[in-house]
C-alpha cells in the first residue's frame, strides 16, 4: 500500500493537480487536509474517474479533511473520542467541533486524516484549544493501542508543530515568541510518540521540509518547516519499506504551500501468497 498525506489548501482549486499526483505516483490512499469545502461541494468526479473512493468532512470554507482510496473505505469516523471543539468567545466545554479529523479503515489499516489546530498565538484561546485537542488525540491513541497492540494505526496530516530545531528553516518562528515551536507544542508531539507511535518517515528521510509560506520568497530561499507527518503504530511502522517527501510539488502552477509526504507499506503476512499482485508502484 502506498499511503500519502497532503494539505492541499483548497481541493476545488487544486483537484486536477491532486488527482494527477495520485495517478502519477500510484498512490493507493491519500489523506487530505484543508479541503475548504463541504462534502457536497467536493469534486468527487475526477477522483472517481481515476478509480478512487472518497469520503470528505467539511463544514464550511475553512479546514476540512478527506480520504481518497483505491480500496473500499470502511468504518468512517468524523471525530476521535473526546475531541474538543472551538468557538471564539466560548468558555468551557460544549464548543462545536471543527472538521479536523476523519478516520477510516482501509486494507486493514486505521487511517486518520488530521488537521491539527494552528494555535494562532501563544496568548490566544486557539493555542489552549490546540493543546487540548492534541491531549485528546494522545488519549485516543494510547487507549486504542492498549486495546489492540497489533493495530496498524496511522495518524497522518498537518500537525502544525515543528518538533525539532532542525525542522525549522523559517526565521520568523522563534521559541517563546511564536506557535509551532513552543515547548508545550513540542511536548505534545513527543507525547504522541510516547503513546506508541513512530515518525515513520524520519528514519528514511532525516531532514527536509514539508511547508513553505507563500510570502517573502520562502520557497526559493528554502526557508521551510517540517509539519506534515505520518505517525504510525509499531505494527504500521514495521511494515514501512520506503518514504518520500515530494518537494517538487511546491513548484509549478498554483501549488499548495504544503507538499505530499508518502510511505510504502508491505502489509503481507508470512502466510500470504507471494504471487499476489502488488498494489503499489
Amino acid at each position: 500500500m502506498r499511503l500519502a498525506t497532503w494539505n492541499v489548501n483548497s481541493i476545488r482549486a487544486r483537484v486536477a493537480r491532486t488527482v494527477d499526483f495520485c495517478v502519477r505516483e500510484s498512490v493507493d490512499v491519500l489523506a487530505m487536509q484543508e479541503i475548504k469545502c463541504k462534502p457536497e461541494q467536493f469534486p468527487y468526479g475526477p477522483f472517481e474517474d481515476a478509480g478512487y473512493h472518497v469520503v470528505a468532512h467539511g463544514l464550511n470554507q475553512w479546514n476540512g479533511v478527506a480520504i481518497a482510496s483505491r480500496e473500499p473505505i470502511e468504518d468512517v469516523e468524523y471525530a476521535f473520542p473526546d475531541m474538543p471543539g472551538f468557538l471564539k468567545g466560548h468558555e468551557g466545554p460544549g464548543a462545536p467541533q471543527e472538521a479536523r479529523a476523519l478516520g477510516a479503515t482501509i486494507g486493514g489499516v486505521k487511517v486518520w486524516s488530521l488537521y491539527v489546530p494552528n494555535g494562532r498565538g501563544l496568548d490566544d484561546p486557539h493555542y489552549r484549544y490546540k493543546l487540548e485537542w492534541l491531549s485528546a488525540l494522545t488519549g485516543y491513541t494510547r487507549d486504542a493501542l492498549a486495546k489492540d497492540p497489533d493495530l496498524a494505526l496511522a495518524l497522518v496530516g498537518d500537525f502544525n508543530i515543528v518538533p525539532t530545531d532542525e525542522d525549522n528553516g523559517d526565521p520568523t518562528l522563534i521559541e517563546g515568541v511564536t506557535t509551532h515551536v513552543s515547548v508545550p507544542e513540542r511536548e505534545a508531539f513527543a507525547g504522541l510518540l510516547d503513546a506508541g507511535l513512530t515518525d515513520t518517515v524520519r528514519p528514511l528521510i532525516p531532514t527536509g521540509y514539508t511547508y513553505w509560506d507563500y510570502k517573502q520568497l520562502r520557497f526559493p530561499r528554502n526557508e521551510g518547516i517540517r509539519i506534515d507527518f505520518i505517525l504510525g503504530s509499531h505494527a504500521l511502522a514495521d511494515a514501512v519499506t520506503g518514504a518520500k517527501i515530494h518537494r517538487d510539488e511546491r513548484k509549478g502552477e498554483i501549488p499548495s504551500d504544503h507538499v505530499p509526504v508518502v510511505i510504502d507499506l508491505d502489509l503481507t503476512g508470512p502466510d500470504d501468497d507471494d504471487d499476489r499482485p502488488m498494489i503499489f508502484g
